[in-house]
């Protein structure tokens, strides 16, 4: 008979989390730039990366943060958050296509798969489309980090697995096309060959084609929280099967960083920004999307079960940077990709809908733990 595992590291009760939840998202629909310290300006585009009611790459992962919380949990309130904003965006207009642009894409899919709402298909499909079709490829057919500002030339980034092929693979099997499930089986491999590092298991921001190198070598934070969110779903959006080599090339390379992840975390539970050096500050929305990753290995059985000690840590961690209205310390702004290990040290901090989010997204799998 199978025996029951008792992390020896306790979350809090299920009701106290239930009510972090609550104050978490409610911080989330008021996040707002007002003041415009935080926006972007490319050559005079000015491009507003932290306000709620914008569509872009921190909304998408606000939104999809969100959404799960409504898939596991039945959560009304989040499931109102996630149509208002499609309702409104959707009046005022897509922005154009790019990586970050196509990550809000991610939590339509999983909305239009639980309604069956066909207004959402012609985005599903136009988007899916300039990802296979338009969206520059760097040598090895590799997807380019293409945003707005800067080209990125010959660049691939990890955040590209969780902005854009992440979405790509959830659309083509929704609509069932096998071109775009192909494309982001490919997109993984690619990503991988050139940003898991072998010598830690823990993964670089980015690669460059033209520098041949991953620039300053940094081993970011949040950059390394996308892979330990999105490789569990990977497998579970294409449906992976043990026999699959691509399963088990995704669950290889994951335990390789869990296990790396384990061995640098800080006594507080949380992460650094560069997570190889103690020197720079702890990042709490990193933190909480890698905790979610690792406890979702875990529930998955992808990861040994010690490893829920590693997540309830972090989860704990993310807790203590929580504000009495659901604000959040240490959450660094949006990041490039750059050849020297200053620039990540000193990235400025302030409240961002990621950081809601990935902290979501990490209570909400806590909640199966009480399952």
């Amino acid at each position: 008979m199978e025996t029951t595992y008792n992390p020896a590291v306790k979350l809090p009760p299920k009701e106290t989390l239930e009510k972090d939840i609550a104050l978490l998202l409610n911080c989330l629909t008021k996040i707002d730039d007002a003041s415009g310290e935080y926006l972007l300006d490319f050559d005079g585009l000015k491009v507003d990366d932290k306000s709620w009611c914008v569509w872009n790459w921190p909304q998408g992962i606000g939104l999809f943060g969100t959404y799960m919380n409504y898939r596991i949990t039945g959560n009304e309130k989040a499931l109102r958050i996630v149509k208002d904003w499609f309702e409104a965006r959707m009046q005022e207009g897509a922005p154009s296509k790019n990586i970050n642009t196509m990550a809000p894409l991610l939590a339509m899919a999983f909305l239009y798969e639980d309604t069956q709402d066909s207004r959402y298909v012609p985005y599903l499909e136009r988007w899916a489309e300039w990802a296979m079709n338009d969206l520059t490829r760097t040598e090895e057919r590799g997807f380019q980090h293409v945003t707005y500002g800067p080209a990125h030339t010959q660049q691939l980034w990890d955040d590209t697995l969780m902005m854009t092929v992440l979405p790509l693979a959830k659309i083509g099997m929704l609509l069932g096309r096998d071109e775009y499930v192909q494309e982001a089986r490919y997109q993984l491999m690619v990503h991988i060959k050139y940003l898991a590092d072998r010598e830690t298991g823990l993964w670089f921001h980015g690669w460059s084609f033209e520098r041949r190198d991953n620039f300053a070598d940094a081993l970011w934070c949040r950059g390394n929280c996308w892979i330990t969110i999105s490789f569990p779903l990977f497998i579970e959006v294409l449906g992976l099967k043990k026999d699959d080599a691509l399963y088990e090339l995704l669950v290889q390379t994951l335990r390789a960083q869990i296990k790396a992840l384990a061995e640098y975390q800080d006594e507080s539970g949380l992460w650094h920004t560069l997570i190889n050096d103690p020197s720079s500050y702890l990042e709490t929305s990193g933190s909480a999307g890698m905790a979610f990753g690792i406890l979702k290995a875990v529930h998955k059985r992808y990861v040994d079960p010690s490893y829920e000690n590693v997540a309830n840590k972090a989860i704990n961690g993310v807790l203590s940077q929580m504000g009495d209205h659901g604000q959040l310390k240490n959450v660094s702004v949006g990041t490039g990709l750059e050849d020297n290990l200053d620039y990540y040290r000193n990235i400025a901090t302030t409240d961002m809908p990621y950081g809601q989010s990935l902290s979501v997204l990490a209570l909400t799998e806590a909640l199966v733990s009480y399952c």
